[in-house]
């Protein structure tokens, strides 16, 4: 038994049909699956635990790049994480700079959140730093560690939102203080605001 070309033709139709269909569903979907914002939490590649790795400019970290100076990979173990086992200290010898890029829609609004600590091993006290949307200044931040220990980094949330302008878009932090203790990143995420809340 064999389907005549015009029934064939007609399920071909109907496949396609439901491809297209699908297509914008999926869109619809935002940053849930399609951002391609990935390892917020800076879990690849894995760290030596009770210690870290320092990169300079130019490696990278699975999906994020150093983008100037240097950082430290935390493995797990050294200090409390956020989330999941690992985090980055925005200081390795000196004041360093993490990007990623991702899929983006442009004229969407997404919310980025993070949380943020600081080194408690040296001085200053008072860690600061900026999330850059772009190479742009989206958000100063500041994390005093008085009172801080490895076992207890003291991380609070951070959010700001920003309006994709292109169909990629990078996201960085960066320290703006000297020396071999910086702010501390960790849990990431990237969220496409269906609606926004500041």
């Amino acid at each position: 038994m064999s389907f005549s070309r015009t029934r064939l033709a007609a399920v071909a139709l109907l496949v396609a049909g439901a491809t297209v269909l699908a297509a914008p569903a999926q869109a619809a979907g935002g940053n849930r699956a399609l951002s391609r914002f990935d390892d917020g939490s800076f879990e690849t590649p894995k760290a030596p635990a009770n210690s870290f790795t320092p990169l300079a400019a130019g490696q990278t970290i699975g999906p994020w790049s150093v983008a100037s100076g240097s950082v430290d990979l935390i493995g797990a173990g050294f200090w409390q994480a956020a989330e999941g086992n690992q985090s980055l200290d925005l200081n390795g010898s000196n004041a360093g700079t993490v990007t990623q890029s991702f899929t983006t829609v442009p004229g969407t609004t997404y919310s980025v959140i993070y949380s943020l600590a600081g080194n408690p091993a040296g001085a200053p006290a008072l860690k600061t730093g900026r999330a850059l949307i772009d190479g742009q200044n989206f958000q100063d931040f500041s994390f005093d560690v008085t009172g801080r220990t490895f076992a207890a980094m003291g991380y609070v949330g951070r959010q700001f939102t920003f309006v994709a302008q292109n169909a990629s878009t990078t996201l960085g932090f960066t320290s703006t203080i000297a020396g071999a203790y910086g702010p501390v990143v960790d849990n990431v995420q990237v969220k496409e605001c269906k609606p926004c809340c500041d």
